[in-house]
């Protein structure tokens, strides 16, 4: 019984330091806190890159459209053969 008895018991170094660490923890939790969501708010931002794709991909769709229908619309004609005989 005498070993429970003294294992139970804390050298004051130690409890000063489990203080100490309880007391920093309280200071760094708002710390951690702010840590943590600007973090997932860099990890959630939409980035330029993403932005300057999107944009490129719509101009290069354009560019497309707009080439098919001049290609259609400037190829020469041909006279209709109309059969008056």
């Amino acid at each position: 019984m005498g070993r429970k008895d003294a294992s139970a018991t804390k050298t004051p170094v130690d409890q000063y330091r489990k203080q100490i660490g309880r007391q920093d923890y309280k200071k760094n939790k708002p710390v951690l806190k702010a840590t943590r969501l600007k973090a997932e708010a860099k990890k959630t931002a939409i980035g330029i890159k993403e932005v300057f794709l999107v944009v490129v991909a719509i101009l290069v769709f354009l560019l497309a459209f707009y080439a098919f229908f001049y290609l259609k619309l400037t190829q020469p004609m041909e006279p209709r053969e109309d059969s008056e005989d």
